[in-house]
């Protein structure tokens, strides 16, 4: 039996965040783009309720301000709640989680970890369904070409960009470099 989320939505320096958690940890991160009802509505379905975080949680928020403000932040010891997530998926998030701040790769690379870059489609998948993307850092996953692809995030790849360059990236650039500017 799943755990009852509980959620909350809160402001940063990029827009309102959805946040949702069970005893487990976090089940469940809404980036900012949609309206504080249409985020509320999205973050209690399925018998989610708002809830008061607890330190843990609400030290997280914190972090997540601070990402959005462009400090540099590691999101690698959060607790998370993959309950129902596929296999497949789990095993892409655990490589996925190992790739930090300003660092990026290929949905072929990370294919190529699981096993096979015929996987590839299937990476993207995986990522299109992330429940909790900034801390499972999908936005760090782009193209062959170092595009950046596909991002079901609101705002798309536009949003991608946005956070890729918080950490420094500039893409366009090979996969893993990172642009200094100089």
């Amino acid at each position: 039996m799943l755990d009852a989320m509980e959620t909350a939505t809160f402001d940063t320096a990029l827009g309102m965040f959805g946040i949702g958690w069970t005893e487990r940890g976090v089940a469940r991160l809404l980036l900012p783009g949609e309206d504080a009802e249409a985020m509320r509505d999205r973050l209690d379905r399925g018998g989610a309720r708002p809830g008061e975080p607890d330190r843990a949680i609400s030290a997280l928020m914190g972090r997540i301000e601070d990402y959005a403000e462009g400090v540099r932040v590691d999101f690698s010891g959060t607790r998370l709640d993959l309950a129902g997530v596929p296999d497949f998926h789990r095993r892409a998030y655990d490589l996925l989680l190992l790739v930090g701040w300003g660092e990026t790769l290929t949905y072929g690379d990370l294919a190529r970890q699981l096993g096979d870059v015929g996987l590839s489609r299937a990476v993207g998948q995986a990522m299109g369904a992330n429940p909790i993307p900034l801390i499972i850092p999908c936005h760090r996953v782009l193209a062959g070409n170092g595009k950046p692809g596909g991002f079901s995030a609101p705002g798309g790849a536009v949003s991608k960009v946005r956070m890729l360059a918080l950490e420094g990236v500039s893409v366009g650039a090979p996969a893993g470099q990172m642009s200094f500017g100089f």
